[in-house]
């Protein structure tokens, strides 16, 4: 298990590196100045000079690689060029929203998921199993932002049980901030259930089709005990898989979700620091939300050696 994990350390240490690499690269072939965005078309050249030189925009580009990427070890994210505020705190204030929203909806996304999945795969071919898909089918063919739409209307406007749109913030109580992420959690989390519900059925029916299975129905169990002793361990494994890429989703995907509910999150900051030509925000939000990414996916890999003997083994 120890070499395991250390190849898998050793592969996201190049993986990260990479990615810094990548992202510092494409915000630089980018159009656009960012000290002229910030005054303007009318401003004078030595005035932009001035603050070229102030956001540290004329020294070469391998030198800034370099500080850029020091910080990111250091936890030091570089400073706003638009809120004129340390990009740290602006990432800290919105993953308040984001995080908490992310998490909410994986867990929604997963108790919703995996039950039917498994029930469906249990009654294979039969109505219940024929509903099933046919709703996650709906649920992945349906945009998320429309889900959201029509949940405001039901429980905002109609029903009154829920708010609109807007956060409170932590400090008014738990579950004034909880209260105001469900209509989005749910929003995010029922396509991704959908998804999450199919790939959960196939992965079950492929198992329950494996010979350990039918020799243990034929020592006695009844179906429904070989499912959940022997096929439903290993079926988690590319369930996992894709939890882990829909955690990284739901963590930088909700720009329209946040959009939508007014939320400010992460999601959010990202979408106004590139209409601004914000490039310190949006470059270290970028690498935070692709680390996120790539350490999902470790946590994930060493998941499966939990779940696997045989990937410890094999290591």
């Amino acid at each position: 298990m120890l070499t395991f994990a250390l190849r898998r350390l050793l592969a996201l240490a190049l993986t990260l590196a990479v990615a810094s690499a990548v992202v510092f690269v494409v915000m630089e072939v980018l159009p656009g100045d960012p000290a002229q965005v910030m005054l303007g078309t009318e401003a004078r050249p030595d005035t932009l000079a001035a603050l070229r030189e102030k956001l540290g925009l004329n020294q070469p580009a391998p030198e800034r690689y370099l500080a850029w990427v020091t910080g990111l070890v250091r936890g030091d994210l570089g400073m706003s060029y638009t809120y004129a505020t340390p990009v740290t705190e602006l990432v800290r204030d919105r993953l308040a929203v984001s995080l908490p929203l992310a998490l909410m909806a994986l867990a929604l996304t997963t108790a919703i998921a995996i039950p039917l999945g498994a029930w469906a795969a249990a009654r294979r071919n039969s109505v219940v199993d024929l509903g099933i898909m046919g709703a996650t089918q709906v649920g992945v063919a349906v945009p998320n932002f429309w889900f959201a739409m029509l949940l405001a209307l039901l429980f905002a406007i109609t029903l009154r049980w829920l708010p609109a749109g807007g956060f409170p913030g932590w400090s008014g109580g738990l579950w004034s901030g909880v209260r105001a992420l469900i209509l989005p959690a749910v929003a995010l989390a029922l396509p991704q259930a959908s998804i999450l519900a199919r790939v959960m059925r196939s992965s079950l029916l492929d198992t329950l089709s494996d010979d350990y299975v039918r020799t243990a129905r034929a020592k006695g169990l009844t179906e429904g005990q070989a499912l959940r002793r022997h096929a439903l361990r290993n079926a988690l494994i590319p369930v996992l898989t894709i939890m882990g890429l829909q955690f990284s989703f739901l963590l930088a995907g909700t720009v329209i979700i946040e959009n939508v509910f007014y939320l400010p999150g992460l999601g959010r900051l990202v979408f106004q620091a590139i209409n601004q030509r914000d490039l310190a925000v949006v470059k270290s939000v970028v690498m935070l939300l692709v680390a996120s990414v790539i350490i999902v996916n470790f946590i994930v890999d060493l998941t499966y050696a939990a779940v696997d003997p045989r990937l410890r083994r094999r290591a």
